[in-house]
């Protein structure tokens, strides 16, 4: 459990909220606006009304005192940056700001962000890849370029091991689960274990790796 400042309930920061919530946070969120702050009452500890882009109020909050801050003003970039400087300066543990735009993300970290998220592209990617081809059916980005996706299984693959399919060799990916039709998860499954036709496979690899499966499933359709 962590103690979470969230500044900037638009959409995304809501659904922040919401998701953090779940995990047994302790959040605090901020708008300017008393009407946006209202969805959000069920899910936060304490909620404020105040422009952020005021050094007074923003060090009226305790920010040296959440292990997290999120910067979730998305319709005025000038005083996203001026907010994500000022929370910087007064003392904030860790910066966490939205950006719509790549020179954004770049003035965000230059100026106090320890790192930048980006919502709507984020999202977009994963949309596109999903809907490339019929037999994808979850993406996630990781870190460094390697992504998880959720498959069917080349025709290929069907009826053999995942040894004898020899995956890891002629795709660079590995199978870290199968989902069955009733959607049980078999974590690491053996190298002997056999491929059926009705199940879903997780495979997570090299991005570069992983988009080749999606090409190859797109023929498959």
């Amino acid at each position: 459990m962590k103690s979470i400042l969230v500044i900037g309930i638009g959409r995304f920061g809501q659904h922040l909220c919401e998701n953090l919530a779940k995990h047994d946070n302790q959040i605090m969120a901020v708008d300017i606006s008393e009407e946006k702050l209202e969805p959000v009452l069920p899910y936060v500890v304490s909620a404020k009304i105040g422009d952020c882009t005021n050094e007074a109020v923003l060090k009226s909050l305790g920010i040296g005192n959440f292990d997290i801050c999120f910067i979730c003003i998305g319709n005025n970039f000038q005083n996203s940056l001026e907010v994500t400087s000022l929370i910087k300066e007064i003392g904030a543990k860790y910066v966490v700001s939205k950006a719509n735009r790549d020179i954004h993300a770049r003035l965000l970290l230059k100026n106090g962000a320890d790192e930048v998220v980006y919502p709507d592209r984020d999202v977009a990617e994963k949309v596109a890849v999903r809907y490339s081809a019929n037999n994808v059916f979850d993406y996630t980005e990781l870190a460094d370029g390697i992504s998880i996706y959720e498959i069917k299984p080349l025709p290929q693959w069907v009826g053999k091991s995942i040894k004898d399919s020899d995956i890891r060799r002629l795709y660079g990916i590995s199978v870290i689960a199968v989902k069955s039709p009733d959607g049980h998860m078999r974590f690491m499954p053996g190298a002997d274990h056999v491929i059926a036709g009705d199940t879903h496979l997780m495979v997570i690899g090299k991005q570069e790796d992983a988009e080749k499966i999606v090409k190859h499933l797109t023929k498959n359709v």
